[in-house]
C-alpha cells in the first residue's frame, strides 16, 4: 500500500498524539483546529480496523461546509468512501466515520442506541453543555481501542463558560489533570501556530486586528476570559453586586418567580424611594410541586410583607385535567400571584435600563452577593442571532433566573407603579385571579367593588 503522507503542525500533532479521555483543541481563530480533528479522524481510523467514529457540527449547513469539504480533499479515494445518504465515511479496512449535527437540544436522541470509540465535537462551543454531557456516554464499545472524546473550538458561543470551566480554568495549558470521570487536557492553539495559514494568507491578522475589541481578543488571542455574544455584557459584578446588607423595613418588596416543573427560581427584591432595586434573596430549587414551591416560598419569606409575587401570563392558562390555571393553584397554595407580560423585548429593554449607570454611576439594579444563580446565569446569555433585542433559551438552566429578572423589571414601567391601589389580603383566590385577569378598567371596577388598599394605607 502507498505510504500516507501527511503534514502536520506541532500543536496538530500535540493533538494527534494526546492520550487523555477529554481533549479540547482551543483558542484562537486560524489554528488549524478543524483540520487537525479530520487528520486525526484519518489516523485512528486506519491504526484502529472497524473502529467507529461520530464527528459533529451543530448544523447540517456548517457540516457540509466545513468537515465534509476537508474530507473531500485531505481523504485518499483509494481509502475513504463517503455516502452522502448515510452521512458515514466508510474506509478500506472497515473502519467508519459518521458525520452528525445538532440543531436544537433534543437532537442528542437521534443518537441514543450509537456507540462510537471517538466522539468529535468541531467548534466545541457552539453545542450546550446538556449535549455533550449526554454524548459521553454514547463513548463505549467491546473492542480494545482507546476511547476518548476530543473537542475543538475558539472561545465565545453558547457553551463557552462549560467548556471553559470544564477544560481551561482548572490546570495550565498543556497539563493533563484528573477530573470526575477520567482525565482531561486543554491544547491552546493560535494563528502562529499554523504557519500553513499565515504564509499564505499574511493579511489574515490584520483583518483579526480590525475587530471590535472583545471579539479581537476571542479569535485573535484564544482569550477565554470573555464570553463573545453576551447579551448582558454591561453586567459587572465590580458595579452590580454587594454583599448582603440590612434593608430598611419600610421599602417595597417584591417577588418574581420562573416556575415549571424543572425548576423554580423565585427572586426577592426591594425597592428605595429613590426607585433602586435591590434583588436580596433567591431561591433555586429543581422539581417543585406547586404546593411544594409555594411552601418554600412563604418559609423563606421570614415575616416580610412582600407587595405582590409577580409571575408571568402564561401561568393563567387553565390547565385540562384540574380545569385550573397554576395561578389558582398558586393562590390555593396561599401565594396569589399578580400577572406580568411575556414581552420578551420589552422586559430585557427594561433589564438594560436597571444594568447602566445613571445620574452618580450607579446602576438601578443591585444584586446581593447570595443570589448565585442570577449572578451566574445573567452575564451568560447569549444574543439570539435571528432576534438581536432576545436571548438565546439554550442552555435552558441559565434562562430561569434571569427570566424572573425580566419579569420584575417588565412590571415598574417607572417608580410610580409602586404607588397604585392593591387588593385587601383577606380577598379570596379566586377574587385575585379575576383582578389579575382584567384590563385596567377591569381592576378599578373590581377595587371599587370589592374594597382596597390606597396608597396611604400600604
Amino acid at each position: 500500500m502507498r505510504k500516507l503522507r501527511l503534514t502536520l503542525t506541532k500543536k496538530q500533532k500535540a493533538f494527534v498524539d494526546a492520550k487523555a479521555d477529554e481533549v479540547l483543541f482551543g483558542g484562537a481563530a486560524g489554528g488549524g483546529k478543524s483540520w487537525g480533528q479530520m487528520a486525526d479522524a484519518l489516523l485512528y481510523a486506519l491504526r484502529y480496523p472497524r473502529s467507529r467514529q461520530l464527528i459533529l457540527r451543530r448544523t447540517m449547513p456548517e457540516l457540509e461546509k466545513t468537515l465534509l469539504r476537508i474530507a473531500e480533499e485531505l481523504y485518499p479515494p483509494t481509502l475513504f468512501t463517503y455516502k452522502r445518504g448515510e452521512k458515514t465515511g466508510y474506509f478500506i479496512n472497515g473502519s467508519l466515520l459518521d458525520f452528525g449535527y445538532l440543531d436544537a437540544e433534543a437532537d442528542v436522541y437521534r443518537y441514543q442506541g450509537g456507540e462510537w470509540d471517538v466522539i468529535r465535537f468541531d467548534e466545541a462551543t457552539h453545542f450546550t453543555s446538556f449535549q455533550y454531557l449526554y454524548l459521553l456516554s454514547r463513548c463505549r464499545g467491546a473492542d480494545p481501542y482507546p476511547k476518548c472524546v476530543k473537542c475543538s473550538g475558539n472561545p465565545g458561543g453558547v457553551g463557552h463558560a462549560f467548556f471553559k470551566e470544564r477544560f481551561v480554568d482548572p490546570a495550565p495549558p498543556g497539563t493533563t489533570f484528573s477530573a470526575q470521570g477520567g482525565t482531561r487536557l486543554y491544547l491552546p492553539a493560535g494563528l502562529a501556530d499554523n504557519r500553513f495559514l499565515t504564509e499564505v494568507d499574511p493579511g489574515y491578522r490584520r483583518r483579526l486586528t480590525l475587530l471590535p475589541e472583545r471579539e479581537r481578543r476571542m479569535l485573535l488571542e484564544g482569550d477565554w476570559n470573555v464570553a463573545g455574544g453576551a447579551r448582558f455584557s454591561r453586567f459587572d459584578p465590580a458595579l452590580h453586586v454587594r454583599q448582603p446588607a440590612e434593608l430598611p423595613r419600610e421599602w417595597r418588596r417584591y417577588r418574581a418567580i420562573d416556575y415549571g416543573l424543572d425548576r423554580l427560581v423565585c427572586l426577592y427584591a426591594a425597592v428605595s424611594p429613590a426607585g433602586r432595586v435591590f434583588v436580596y434573596r433567591e431561591i433555586s430549587e429543581k422539581n417543585k410541586t406547586i404546593g411544594e414551591a409555594a411552601a418554600l416560598m412563604r418559609e423563606r419569606t421570614y415575616g416580610e410583607r412582600i407587595h405582590a409575587t409577580l409571575a408571568p401570563d402564561d401561568l393563567w392558562s387553565r390547565g385540562q385535567e384540574s380545569g385550573k390555571s397554576r395561578a389558582l393553584l398558586f393562590a390555593d397554595a396561599g401565594v396569589p400571584l399578580t400577572k406580568v407580560s411575556r414581552d420578551r423585548a420589552a422586559g430585557w429593554a427594561a433589564v438594560d435600563d436597571w444594568l447602566a449607570p445613571k445620574e452618580g454611576g450607579q446602576p438601578t439594579l443591585t444584586v446581593f452577593a447570595n443570589c448565585t444563580e442570577l449572578i451566574r446565569c445573567l452575564p451568560l446569555l447569549q444574543v439570539d442571532p435571528d432576534r438581536p433585542d432576545d436571548v438565546l433559551t439554550e442552555p435552558h438552566d441559565l434562562t430561569h433566573a434571569p427570566d424572573a429578572l425580566r419579569y420584575l423589571a417588565t412590571w415598574f414601567v417607572s417608580p410610580a407603579r409602586a404607588a397604585v391601589s392593591a387588593p385587601l389580603d383577606d380577598w379570596t383566590a379566586d377574587m385575585r385571579e379575576d383582578y389579575a385577569a382584567a384590563d385596567a378598567r377591569g381592576r378599578a371596577e373590581l377595587l371599587r367593588r370589592w374594597g382596597y388598599k390606597n396608597k396611604e394605607e400600604t
